[in-house]
């Protein structure tokens, strides 16, 4: 009898530690439609240790965000649905600067940092950072099925969903629901 209640606490302990957390599950729920093609996460998906390529040829891995929500948007300047979106995901990362929630285009142009430079200032880009992802490493390691394809990370770096094609991310509802689904661990946001 006594057996069996320790090993009943030690798995209880196990799934409280490793399980997901409900409250921010049950926030990433019923998104809006303006976020179009809602994909909820297999359970545990973790964001993978492939490298990305900053503005300056630095390389860079998702983890570098731990601590923030990221929000990863996998586009390219040949890519028209991709080109619809970037203003209103430059909106959106001015309206979740200081919520704890980072926007980050990882470009699949083969040109790399210069072509997404000339993009950024053709289109008036102002609040995205440049980055590249080299030879789509994040993306296949993602397993990203095309372009437009963008990817929410919890502050731990787990995926909660991904969002497949053109969404309005700058509306009020897409920008609330980003909001509470990727609100920080202890309520910051």
């Amino acid at each position: 009898m006594t057996r069996s209640i320790v090993i009943s606490v030690a798995l209880g302990v196990i799934l409280l530690i490793t399980a997901p957390d409900a409250s921010a599950a049950a926030a990433c729920t019923a998104p809006p439609a303006s976020l179009g093609r809602w994909q909820p996460a297999a359970a545990g998906a973790v964001a993978p240790d492939q490298p990305w390529f900053d503005e300056s040829g630095g390389e860079r891995r998702l983890a570098d965000s731990a601590g923030k929500a990221t929000i990863v948007n996998f586009w390219a300047t040949w890519c028209a649905p991709c080109v619809k979106e970037m203003p209103a995901l430059d909106r959106l990362a001015a309206a979740v600067a200081g919520d704890g929630i980072v926007v980050l285009p990882l470009s699949a142009d083969r040109e790399g940092v210069p072509v997404v430079r000339k993009f950024y200032a053709a289109n008036r880009l102002q609040h995205l950072p440049v980055a590249v992802d080299r030879m789509g490493r994040v993306a296949r390691a993602l397993r990203v099925g095309g372009l437009p394809t963008t990817i929410l990370l919890d502050a731990t770096g787990h995926e909660v969903g991904r969002v497949v094609g053109v969404a309005e991310w700058d509306a009020a509802d897409a920008i609330a629901f980003l909001r509470r689904c990727l609100k920080p661990a202890g309520g910051a946001g």
